[in-house]
């Protein structure tokens, strides 16, 4: 019985919550840094997830029977795949684009998945800190983009039976939250929603409660993460790039960041729609026995939360 010292904690029962291969240092689909796929399914499960994301294609099995028999007996369900793409470069990319989209998606689907989160791609490499591109898109860029978005999600919808949510990302034309209303604004909420990582936001300047609250009906799936603000704050001082800044520990274990997690749960179960909440904590690399502590720790925190 909750009393004046023990106030009862919200059910969040909309929330379905998961971990990733990203939370086990997983980055590339074969990478001696990284951990055997075998060793995060055994550890994700032991750690308390029900769900999982399938991480870079390759890195889990590819044959649908394999993945699902693993998965299975293991507890594991499969909440979506995950897809990088560079369609702000308009028509000359598109072939190119969706015989990796489609590869993911055919797997993803034959998992009994019904999510395929789409990352736009880097402005500049993620080891060297190299310009790929300018960092800002011109108008015709923006416009190639959201219809370029718009045409992936129908052919995924119809081919796949998938919904995308595009994930706003550091070092990606879709960050702050200028950049992120510009795109929501600019593209059909019948065919496109959003993955909000509550980490990339933060890293990027905004505020995942009050993009909840603005466009909670473009909310399609979250990323739950966590910003250390002082190492954050030496990154962009500094210019780095995300994938050093994540060496340095930019993105840290809850509580112990920003956003504070869990007003960001309670406005996403006022959505009053069921959505995923995957704990997608970027740690490449990190030593092998670094991931499971953490993501113990990360799915007691969230369960007195209330998910």
């Amino acid at each position: 019985m909750a009393t004046a010292h023990s106030p009862r904690v919200p059910t969040l029962d909309r929330l379905r919550v998961g971990s990733a291969p990203d939370s086990w240092g997983v980055w590339f689909p074969d990478d001696p840094l990284q951990v055997p796929w075998q060793r995060f399914l055994d550890e994700v499960a032991e750690a308390g997830y029900e769900w999982i994301e399938l991480g870079p294609h390759g890195y889990l099995p590819t044959d649908p029977a394999v993945l699902r028999a693993e998965t299975e007996q293991r507890g594991l369900r499969v909440s979506a795949g995950t897809v990088f793409t560079s369609l702000h470069r308009g028509p000359a990319v598109w072939d190119e684009t969706w015989a990796h989209v489609s590869q993911v998606a055919a797997l993803t689907a034959q998992t009994g998945a019904r999510h395929l989160v789409v990352i736009p791609s880097f402005w500049r490499d993620d080891r060297t800190a190299e310009m790929i591109e300018p960092p800002e898109l011109t108008a015709d860029q923006w416009r190639e983009l959201a219809s370029g978005t718009e045409r992936l999600a129908a052919r995924v919808r119809d081919t796949y039976g998938l919904e995308i949510a595009v994930h706003p990302h550091a070092d990606t034309h879709i960050d702050t939250e200028a950049n992120v209303t510009r795109f929501l604004d600019a593209t059909d909420p019948d065919l496109v929603n959003l993955c909000l990582d509550t980490g990339h936001y933060a890293y990027c300047g905004g505020d995942s409660v009050r993009l909840i609250e603005t466009y909670g009906e473009r909310i399609g799936y979250l990323h739950l993460k966590q910003v250390d603000p002082e190492v954050l704050a030496d990154v962009v001082a500094g210019g780095v790039p995300f994938g050093p800044a994540v060496g340095r520990g930019v993105m840290c274990e809850p509580p112990r960041g920003v956003p504070e997690l869990e007003p960001v749960l309670r406005a996403a179960q006022g959505l009053g729609v069921e959505l995923f909440a995957i704990v997608e904590q970027d740690m490449y690399p990190c030593p092998p026995d670094q991931p499971l502590p953490i993501a113990t720790r990360t799915r007691r925190f969230l369960r007195s939360c209330g998910a």
